[in-house]
């Protein structure tokens, strides 16, 4: 799962992306509605956090147009904002957020509502994800099949969590890329190779019923062994 967190106060936009990057989530942060709008339409996300107040475009404006625009209008939008007034609130909700966290807010109660709304975005409300007897827990981080579990670490647990949530579908090297490392990362397009590599061994290791398959020339999915 990847969060977009526009924040223009940089010490809270950090403590959010620590506190989610725990949780294996894949987080992006920017300060100001015109980047926010920029990120949002170069890269897929599961989740935006936007703080109504922040420079150059305000977060009712983002929002408004994110739900305006082409690029996945339906994302779940969870609003941040000082300001706990009643009209507030409501502005927020009809120009089209999701939630509404007023600040300051406990960091337990900000992460229930990010996985609350990403796991309403997949359309999946429990702690697990199976597929082919294989199956993959949210909450610890593990792949379990035939009575053996190993646990992921972050990147491996959000590689297998893409590939879980859409079985069948051929994602790209330069798109798991995106998806998981972000349009700013460091980090060479090996490191993709590296990772699915990993996953691939782990549920080797566990006697899976599912494997990643190269599709030559467009990519990998995840599809049960024949």
């Amino acid at each position: 799962m990847r969060v977009l967190i526009a924040e223009d106060e940089k010490e809270i936009a950090q403590g959010l992306k620590f506190l989610l990057e725990k949780q294996k989530f894949a987080v992006d942060i920017v300060h100001d509605g015109v980047d926010a709008i920029d990120f949002f339409e170069s890269t897929h996300y599961d989740v935006v956090v936007l703080d109504i107040m922040m420079p150059r475009k305000d977060g009712l404006a983002v929002l408004r147009e994110i739900r305006k625009g082409p690029a996945n209008p339906d994302v779940p939008i969870l609003m941040l904002t000082a300001k706990a007034e009643l009209e507030d609130r409501v502005a927020g909700l009809e120009a089209g957020a999701d939630d509404y966290l007023p600040k300051p807010f406990a960091t337990a109660e900000f992460l229930a509502r990010v996985k609350a709304l990403s796991r309403r975005n997949s359309g999946f409300t429990g702690n697990n994800i199976e597929f082919g007897g294989t199956t993959l827990n949210c909450d610890k981080y593990e792949l379990s099949c035939s009575g053996k579990s190993l646990l992921l670490n972050n990147k491996e647990y959000q590689m297998a969590e893409l590939f879980f949530r859409n079985p069948h579908i051929v994602f790209s090297t330069d798109k798991l890329m995106e998806r998981i490392w972000g349009l700013d990362s460091e980090a060479e397009i090996a490191v993709v190779w590296t990772y699915i590599g990993f996953v691939r061994k782990k549920l080797k290791e566990i006697d899976s019923g599912v494997e990643i398959k190269t599709v030559r020339g467009a990519g990998y999915l995840l599809e049960e062994i024949k």
